[in-house]
């Protein structure tokens, strides 16, 4: 388990090291641009485990709109939030709303996370109908996404950008391929109507305890994360054998890291890096990671169950093992 984190040691992190990688060329269908961005995401996740691309292809529009719909989310009264409140226990999916200070990410690995994540949340997974055949039958991860009544243009505008990101995850994956000297296509099948969940954080201006953050010391149970640049500064992540590295922020850009399944699929090839986020400046925090991973075959299990939870202060277990926490 890592040594204890102080607020000095994530106040004197540096931004050094953190890869950049330029998509543009492969976005546009350049010859050999491919291989390229392959060879320098090889190289971020087999030593960082995450990385920063620029000229994505997504549209601004796209990127900065779903921080202000986190805003006006969060900005809702309390009484209005809770009317989405996630569900409890062991329901067959996870979506909605999840106040501050009721959860803790526990792991046995990374950090003692004895304190409770300063941070509220709304999830949204695919929309899918009360009717779906699938959530009548209630396969896990199938429920469907709770949505507010008063505010204009959110519903439309998330859907619309859930499609985007799970787009541009889609074309990710032949990058991902060919790292590991695969066939481009090798991850297509796995990830049809893949699992994909859209996180909208809220970090105010917080005076932290020891050992406290607004989103506890972990790694991501999913494949891979798609994080946005935050509107403010928050991102902190631990390479093996390393100290922690603040995430920079690059204007219009993605922060993208491996899950824990990206690290058992390639066989530890791919790092699964710790990371936590924290708030703090005096502004409030908006962050919106989308969390990609596979679908279930429906075939018997090869190997064991791993577990990856959040548990509420009140001790029940959340289904959170298809996704991550996001920073």
């Amino acid at each position: 388990m890592s040594a204890a984190i102080t607020l000095d040691m994530l106040h004197s992190a540096s931004s050094v090291d953190f890869p950049v990688i330029d998509l543009g060329g492969y976005m546009q269908g350049e010859a050999g641009a491919l291989a390229g961005v392959a060879e320098q995401l090889r190289y971020a996740l087999e030593n960082i485990g995450f990385l920063i691309v620029v000229n994505h292809g997504i549209a601004p529009e796209l990127t900065d709109g779903v921080v202000e719909q986190a805003r006006r989310f969060h900005a809702q009264p309390m009484s209005e939030k809770l009317k989405l409140a996630a569900a409890r226990g062991t329901g067959s999916g996870f979506t909605g709303y999840l106040p501050s200070g009721e959860y803790s990410v526990k792991t046995s690995e990374v950090n003692d996370n004895d304190q409770p994540d300063l941070n509220e949340a709304f999830f949204m997974d695919r929309e899918r109908a009360p009717d779906d055949p699938e959530v009548l039958a209630g396969r896990l991860f199938r429920e469907p996404n709770k949505w507010p009544d008063n505010l204009p243009g959110f519903r439309d505008f998330l859907l619309g950008y859930w499609e985007a990101m799970e787009r541009f995850s889609q074309k990710l994956l032949p990058i991902f391929a060919t790292a590991l000297d695969l066939p481009s296509e090798y991850f297509d099948r796995a990830f049809v109507d893949a699992q994909c969940v859209l996180r909208l954080s809220h970090f105010p201006p917080t005076r932290y305890r020891d050992n406290q953050f607004g989103l506890a010391p972990h790694t991501d149970a999913n494949f891979f994360t798609v994080l946005p640049q935050a509107n403010v500064e928050g991102l902190y992540i631990r390479p093996q054998g390393r100290d922690w590295i603040k995430a920079p922020r690059v204007p219009g850009s993605f922060v993208i890291n491996a899950g824990d399944m990206c690290r058992r699929w390639t066989n530890d090839r791919f790092l699964s890096t710790q990371h936590l986020a924290i708030n703090l400046t005096d502004r409030h925090r908006y962050s919106t990671p989308f969390f990609y991973t596979r679908i279930s075959t429906g075939r018997s299990p090869a190997y064991r169950p791993v577990a990856a939870r959040i548990i509420r202060r009140s001790t029940r277990r959340l289904p959170m093992a298809s996704t991550g926490c996001g920073g």
